[in-house]
């Protein structure tokens, strides 16, 4: 790292002016980044300067003059973060007179923008890896981008783990055909394997900045004990206010998005003192989240709940505390999101985390243990690239001209993800896009290329739009807007289409802070009155269900089986621990322990293999139908991240054939063949791929149009196409995905010793496995109560009262 004071001559005159007219110092890593030739990964803390670093060259150069078009592109995971990244840039632009021109382009740019852009793009763009693949699809990309020179990625380790990164890593490839020379610079504050994502980027200098003073960061102290099971947070919802009332700006955040707006509810119950407090999710409409994101940064408010949506980069610079609600499932999540607050480089983020309930004790004291280590969590490898997304990629690439297969293949495996695909993979891709594969290849309408002269073509180049308007790896749910009144109605927000066809005209439900009365559903708009006085139904929003990650379980685990680490646990957690060790027996690292027990007239198995919710989930599936066939009567199950709990009419003796690996894997595949999740995997492969097209010019397919015919696609293909190019791609999605299948093969070979309790009565551990959601089937008035009562005795039966141990 260069000596900062000695190389401050590198910047030019007038950049370096800038510098000290405002007392600033150059960080030696912003100063590494324009000294450093090639490509380069920053790994730097937030408030470190990361964005000002990568746009450092841009900024030298164009102090020297830049040429007319496209000079420097900005690509970012969250279209917010570009609107917010122009804001940031264009002051030193204006202070040093460069008259350049900044501009976005994404999904809500203006298309008489977006058109002008083709023809007369600005010096910066501001984009998203969707818009960036939107735009190579065009006949003009190589002129847009021939003269690039510089490309920067922002928050790069949100895009390199999933299907957006190998887009845009196929994107980068394209890119460095069009622009020999393009230097690409990887911004980020967490990277669990620099080497590995340096490699992901086609093979770049890694450059790593101080990382400056620790984090403070602890447990918030409650005035409550947490419940034993659920996940949010309400019982600390009066000390979480207090902590607000202490600081300038506190960001809450939360996992889901439902979470949020009831967490949110139970905030502004307590909010005596009447201070500004506000909601920010993905579900709310724009208008209403920029209107936060408005008052945010002019300082009108004190707190604001969110999800993911403010997780990456934007700088709200008066945060001053973080307090996350329930466990943050991920040590990389907790840090990105710790670094919201004190935005300074030389300053301590300032954190809080508040457990929702009494399992996540355990984990947030292992997350706080790792992020004291500095240890993070992640693959830590170059995730293969889709081939999904390799076949939505050949079309848009032929949407701009022909494509020589050699060429085009040797392009693509530049990108650092698809660098080891094989010529036979990459056959396969193309063949599809040209045919549909061996069933389909008698339909038209998916023979979409066509071969001349060693060159592929588009069949019909009127498709163009059509493939155009299919764009991009995100397929979420169909989502519905959903306005107060009749038309015309102000938009609250959106929720999922299956949420939306549970209601009946007079239910409620939460969106935007506010109990709204479902009226009527028309024009695919969901019609509301809000209703602010009643009980809601909560809807179920499309946020993620995040699965606790594997290096944190595995602290987690540690952490349970080594009695002499509990000092850093609050001492009503230390109690339970050591009533289950009397009363049954504690996980402990290679072992997968497990208890069964009888209450009432039912056998009851628990599994604590602290794998992750959709692996238990699949666990518990799979445990249950070897369970049907060995006769043991399976009635059903729960799980969490942390277990599976199944219950029964006849007890499990002996685990160990129902955990044969061999019988398990044969199982999934039983299971998975005929499965709405199969073919709910299937539905995403064929959208990105391109096999089905949600947007039609002049109409849109319903979600319900669009599963139907996916599930006839996928009947078809099972049938007549077994090896079916996208069959493959959904089965080793379905084993990785939503199954993760491959975290109960691992916790099977790495933890081979069996080891199973009879304890005479329900568990400590398993108590709060029969509070979960779903499992006390009580549907009657008076609901509420009775689950209490229910409630007070599980904890007594497992010598647990309420609050503690007793």
């Amino acid at each position: 790292m260069p000596d900062t004071l000695h190389h401050t001559s590198i910047l030019p005159g007038p950049l370096r002016d800038w510098f000290a007219a405002r007392g600033w110092m150059p960080h030696p890593h912003q100063l590494a980044m324009l000294e450093t030739p090639g490509d380069r990964l920053l790994i730097a803390p937030t408030g470190g300067g990361k964005t000002l670093a990568g746009f450092l060259p841009t900024l030298a150069e164009a102090c020297d003059g830049l040429g007319p078009g496209l000079h420097t592109l900005y690509v970012s995971p969250l279209k917010a973060l570009t609107h917010d990244i122009g804001r940031n840039l264009a002051q030193p632009v204006a202070d040093l007179g460069l008259g350049l021109r900044i501009e976005d382009r994404t999904g809500d740019t203006r298309a008489t923008t977006r058109a002008r852009q083709r023809v007369d793009p600005p010096h910066i763009l501001l984009t998203t890896p969707e818009s960036l693949a939107l735009m190579l699809s065009y006949p003009e990309a190589p002129r847009i981008f021939g003269a690039l020179r510089h490309v920067v990625i922002d928050e790069i380790h949100a895009l390199a783990e999933s299907k957006r990164g190998d887009q845009l890593a196929l994107g980068l490839a394209r890119l460095r055909g069009l622009a020999p020379g393009l230097r690409v610079a990887g911004l980020s504050a967490t990277v669990e394997n620099p080497a590995a994502l340096a490699e992901w980027m086609g093979g770049a200098q890694v450059i790593e900045a101080d990382p400056g003073p620790a984090p403070d960061i602890a447990m918030l102290p409650t005035a409550l004990a947490p419940p034993w099971a659920g996940g949010g947070g309400a019982y600390a919802a009066r000390d979480v206010m207090a902590a607000i009332a202490t600081a300038r700006l506190t960001l809450v955040f939360i996992n889901t998005r439902a979470q949020a707006e009831l967490f949110f509810q139970a905030l502004w119950a307590v909010n005596d003192a009447n201070l500004p407090i506000a909601l920010h999710h993905g579900s709310l409409a724009r208008e209403q989240r920029r209107k936060v994101e408005a008052a945010m940064a002019a300082g009108e408010l004190r707190a604001v709940v969110a999800t993911g949506s403010l997780d990456l980069g934007l700088d709200w610079g008066d945060v001053d505390l973080v307090i996350q609600i329930g466990a943050p499932k991920n040590v990389k999540r907790l840090v990105q999101r710790i670094g919201r607050a004190n935005h300074r480089y030389d300053a301590p983020s300032r954190a809080r985390i508040v457990p929702a309930n009494r399992f996540e004790v355990l984990e947030c004291v292992a997350a706080l243990q790792a992020v004291e280590a500095g240890e993070l969590d992640g693959e830590g490898r170059v995730p293969q690239g889709g081939l999904d997304v390799l076949c939505q990629h050949i079309m848009l690439c032929a949407c701009a001209g022909p494509i020589e297969p050699q060429a085009f293949l040797t392009e693509v495996r530049r990108a650092g993800a698809y660098a080891g695909l094989s010529r036979a993979a990459f056959n396969d891709c193309l063949d599809f896009v040209a045919t549909g594969g061996y069933a389909l290849r008698a339909y038209d309408r998916w023979q979409r290329l066509v071969e001349r002269d060693g060159l592929w073509h588009l069949r019909d180049p009127r498709a163009a739009k059509a493939i155009r308007m299919n764009i991009g790896t995100i397929v979420a749910p169909e989502l519905l807007s959903v306005r107060r009144g009749p038309r015309g109605g102000a938009p609250l927000g959106e929720i999922e289409e299956s949420f939306a066809a549970s209601l009946l005209p007079g239910d409620t439900f939460l969106i935007g802070g506010q109990t709204v009365r479902y009226d009527r559903l028309r024009d695919m708009v969901v019609e509301v009155t809000p209703q602010p006085a009643r009980q809601p139904k909560i809807a179920v929003f499309n946020g993620l269900k995040m699965a606790t990650s594997t290096e944190l379980s595995a602290r987690l685990l540690a952490l349970i089986g080594t009695p002499s680490a509990w000092g850093a646990l609050p001492e009503h957690t230390r109690d339970w621990l050591e009533l289950q060790a009397r009363i049954s027996a504690l996980p402990r690292p290679g072992t997968v322990t497990c208890e069964t027990f009888r209450r009432a007239d039912r056998w009851y198995f628990a599994l604590y293999s602290f794998a992750g919710r959709n692996a238990n989930q699949t666990l518990g599936l799979l445990l249950t139908h070897r369970m049907e066939r060995a006769g043991l009567a399976p009635l059903g199950f729960v799980a969490t991240d942390y277990a599976a709990l199944i219950w029964s009419l006849e007890p499990v003796r002996d685990p160990a054939p129902l955990l044969s690996p061999e019988g398990l894997r044969a199982g999934m595949a039983d299971w998975l063949a005929g499965n709405a999740v199969m073919k709910r995997s299937f539905r995403a492969v064929a959208t990105v791929a391109g096999l089905l097209q949600r947007n039609l010019p002049g109409a849109r397919k319903s979600g319900r149009q669009a599963t139907f015919s996916s599930d006839i696609l996928y009947d078809t293909l099972r049938k007549f196409d077994p090896d079916h190019l996208l069959l493959r791609i959904t089965q080793a999605e379905s084993m990785r995905g939503l199954a993760d299948f491959g975290r109960v093969e691992e916790m099977l070979r790495t933890r081979s010793q069996i080891v199973h309790l009879r304890p005479p009565h329900v568990t400590p551990f398993a108590a709060p496995l029969m509070l979960e959601a779903g499992r006390v089937p009580i549907r009657a008035s008076g609901t509420e109560r009775l689950i209490e009562q229910e409630a007070e005795t599980l904890m007594r039966e497992a010598g647990l009262d309420r609050t503690g141990v007793r």
